[in-house]
Formats: C-alpha cells, structure tokens, sequence
C-alpha cells in the first residue's frame, strides 16, 4: 500500500496501542512496509480522515511506547468512536478468520470484488458477516427499576435484562419473551431507546424501556444468578459506562 495509514494489528486478542499520542489517536500510523506487510489485511474504515486498516499477527511489531491493549479498554484511551471502529475490525477479522473455507462444500474460499463478503469458487455460496441481534429491556415500576445480574458478570454488578432474537421473532416479541423467561414478569409500553453495536463477540445490541405489567420476579438459575426491584437511592454496582446497559439506565435515572 503506497499511502500511510493507521493499522489495527491483532495478536492474541489484544490490539498494539502507542503510548504518548495526541488525544483520540491510539494506534499506530505508517505504510504496510513498517509492520512487516501484515497477510489479509482488511480496510475497516477511516481514523481522523484517513484510511485504517486491520491485520491478525503473529506477534506485534517492537515499537517504542507501545502495548497490547484488550478491545475494551480503547474505550477508555481513545473513546466511543475509535472502540467502534476497534470493534468492527475485531468482528471483521473474526469473520474473515471463520470463513476460509466454504462451510458447505469445503472449498477454500476467496474475496468477493465488490463487497464484503468470502464467495466459494466451487459451489458460489457466499458468506457476508454475520451480526446477532439481541435486546435489552429496563423494566420499570414507578421509580423503581428491574436489574439482574448473569453468572459471568464482575463481582457484585446488575444490569437490564437481555437476550438474543430467535429466528422469526420481532424484537417486540423478542423483548417480552426475555423478560417472562429470565426473571418472570410481564412487561407493557415498550418504548425503543437507542441501539449500540457490541463486539462480543458480533452483536446488535437494541435497548428499550418497558413498564411492569405483573407477575413475581423469579430468576432463571441457569441465565440469571440474582434480579430484584432497586430504587435510584440504593442502587447496585452497574455495568461500565461504555454499554449500552449503563446508559439506559442512566437516561432513566435522568427522566426522573
């Protein structure tokens, strides 16, 4: 590639940050040649009004203040819009990663012309990257809010309630199933919120409030660990403020 760019490069599951760069920028800028011509190297869109690029590599280039950053915390050095594009190059790579060969005929596969997608040369089935949709509910009762807390949360954290969309289900349908499975309760009034792409690993994350229509919060012991009813006042630790979850709990809070 003749023109400098920035690069994504992946190994291990953590992407090579550069320390000491101006505010927003994370990840390091040069020309192919620099890194050592990274193999399959996908365009994931652009960084500061140029072109970036993303690569899986055995091991990272050895460059002065550099690190291995998880996919997480460039929320943190970079913020919102430089983890979104982290995390499509994470879910690309994956894509890219899982669909060498055809998953029909086994043929190894090769890049559309055109679009993002791997097509068989044998049998012409083509493979685009796959998003799971899922929904999360916040379940309210006067001031009071429903928050659950799954297994492999950290220690101590509640969140809205979520689930991923079974095929031929609306996200309407979607909503009030998840809730009714996981903790018991029937919901009304659902109202949409925002939605949030969430690369853990390839989801669309699409958040709604809700209001209580009955039922006994009863918690799924094999999806839920603990649920109850918290007020503003005594709230449990909530999730980071990069999810989607935080933040619908919060525009709650704030409607008050």
């Amino acid at each position: 590639m003749s023109q400098a760019s920035y690069w994504i490069l992946r190994s291990e599951h953590r992407l090579l940050t550069i320390t000491g760069n101006e505010a927003g920028v994370v990840f390091p800028f040069g020309l192919d040649a620099d890194f050592g011509y990274p193999e399959n190297a996908l365009h994931v869109g652009e960084l500061h009004g140029l072109p970036c690029y993303a690569a899986d590599v055995l091991q990272h280039p050895d460059i002065a203040g550099s690190d291995a950053t998880p996919l997480r915390a460039i929320f943190q050095l970079a913020g919102l819009e430089t983890f979104a594009l982290a995390g499509r190059a994470t879910q690309l790579l994956d894509w890219q990663n899982n669909h060498r060969f055809c998953g029909k005929c086994g043929t190894p596969t090769t890049t559309k012309s055109g679009e993002l997608a791997k097509q068989c040369p044998n049998c012409g089935l083509l493979a685009y990257p796959r998003i799971s949709p899922a929904v999360m509910v916040l379940v309210r009762d006067g001031d009071r809010l429903l928050l659950g807390r799954s297994p492999h949360f950290k220690p101590g954290v509640f969140s809205a309630l979520a689930g991923f969309v079974e095929p031929g289900e609306t996200l309407e349908a979607c909503a009030a199933r998840e809730v009714r499975e996981e903790v018991g309760i029937e919901i009304t009034n659902l109202r949409y919120f925002r939605s949030q792409p969430w690369p853990f690993p390839n989801s669309l994350m699409v958040a709604f409030f809700a209001d209580y229509a009955g039922g006994t919060i009863t918690p799924d012991p094999n999806e839920i660990e603990a649920a109850d009813w918290f007020r503003p006042d005594a709230l449990p630790t909530l999730p980071e403020p990069i999810s989607i979850s935080r933040q619908l709990i919060d525009a709650a809070l704030a409607q008050r």
